[in-house]
């Protein structure tokens, strides 16, 4: 099978999670990835042990979701020899990776700016909390604060709620995201033009581009999309309701009235329907009569479990936009995540069949594939040396001696 990245190294000095997923996406798609740990490995390894959770007989999911299709080579970049490893390496590479705070790459002479006198065609992302320029480029984050200073805590809940936590390290994965877009970017570049370049990458930019219809309001009308309380949505048909066995589903009619009448029909409820049709004589008439609508629909829907309004309302027309609110917990079994594989199983060399996220664009002719687990630490240290290097055993010996390795 042909892969999009066949034939490209990435060397990936990343940790956590907001660059380690965006190279492994890089490695879904074909390239090789080869981690540059430290000797006490990536602190996301120790994560799922040090939050409680466990690990039992899993596997770690940190770790494995953010580090598949990789190598690791485990060296102390505080030594000399290590730091000459890496610069042999980058010679021998087309994408040099890191997300660590402006000026620690410096310190140890892995910048762009030294990097690319070993090769001049180097990609190098770099991935920040908030930008390589302004005064607090080098301030250090996590994700919180890419969730918290783009604005989504207060974009989310109802207009009093306070700032909303938001689980899943959602700053870093679309940092991550973007992180892998740029690199695809500079490489397209530098096929068609022949030149390296760096790219920057940050959660806050990241975040900002995922509010982009929001703060494309602010911007130009002075004010962001406002929170809405779900009992005075001014479009009943834009609103989600809980049904008879407590779980929800969603409407996402953005013509509201243009369905109303038919909408109110195929619920078997015709009574309803003058509470909010044409109700636009004012302002205050409007939103009331659509209050009375939503309080109607609240009572419509809490009579019978969710599954057969869903079947009901596809049944009455392709024009009703409906859909399950799911709990993260009902992904994997959702029939088009299965469909589409966006969940897919691998077979683990440890654990066996393991379910993981898979890649979620179709490429017909050279489809993404997870082809490995998660390295252990330091797992391929000697085949890279060995391989990519030619170093012999002797040296090899020599460096672990050393603690080098």
């Amino acid at each position: 099978m042909t892969l999009a990245l066949e034939g490209i190294r990435v060397l990936d000095w990343t940790i956590w999670q907001q660059g380690p997923i965006g190279t492994a996406l890089l490695g879904d798609l074909g390239a090789e990835v080869i981690k540059l740990e430290a000797l006490e490995g990536d602190p996301g390894r120790g994560l799922v042990r040090l939050s409680g959770m466990g690990l039992a007989e899993r596997p770690n999911f940190y770790i494995e979701a953010n580090n598949r299709n990789k190598k690791s080579l485990a060296l102390d970049l505080k030594k000399p020899e290590a730091r000459e490893i890496v610069h042999e390496l980058v010679k021998r590479a087309d994408v040099f990776a890191q997300n660590f705070r402006v000026g620690v790459a410096e310190r140890l002479g892995l910048d762009y700016e030294t990097l690319r006198d070993h090769n001049p065609r180097l990609i190098y992302a770099h991935a920040t909390g908030f930008g390589p320029k302004g005064p607090e480029a080098a301030v250090a984050a996590m994700d919180q604060m890419g969730i918290a200073r783009s604005g989504l805590m207060l974009a989310v809940g109802e207009p009093d709620a306070p700032p909303q936590q938001i689980a899943g390290g959602i700053a870093d994965q679309m940092s991550g995201i973007m992180l892998a877009w740029g690199v695809l970017a500079a490489l397209v570049a530098r096929e068609r033009h022949g030149m390296g370049q760096k790219v920057d990458v940050s959660q806050l930019g990241s975040m900002a581009l995922l509010q982009g219809l929001n703060l494309s309001a602010r911007l130009m009308l002075g004010t962001a999309i406002p929170r809405v309380r779900r009992s005075e949505s001014a479009n009943p048909l834009w609103n989600h309701y809980r049904c008879a066995d407590g779980l929800w589903l969603v409407l996402g009619m953005a013509q509201g009235e243009r369905h109303w009448a038919a909408f109110c029909r195929a619920l078997g409820a015709p009574e309803i329907e003058g509470l909010w049709s044409g109700a636009r004589a004012s302002a205050a008439s409007g939103d009331a009569a659509a209050t009375a609508a939503v309080a109607a629909l609240d009572e419509r829907f809490a009579s019978r479990p969710r599954a057969e309004w869903l079947a009901q309302l596809r049944a009455a027309s392709a024009d009703f936009i409906v859909a399950p609110v799911n709990r993260l917990e009902d992904l994997p079994d959702d029939p088009q995540v299965r469909a589409n594989e966006y969940v897919t199983e691998f077979d683990h060399p440890q654990h066996g069949p393991t379910r993981m996220v898979g890649f979620p664009v179709g490429l017909s002719a050279t489809p993404a594939s997870i082809r490995a687990a998660a390295p252990e630490l330091g797992q391929h240290t000697e085949e890279v040396l060995q391989e990519l290097l030619g170093y012999d055993w002797e040296r090899i010996g020599h460096l672990r001696a050393r603690g080098v390795i």
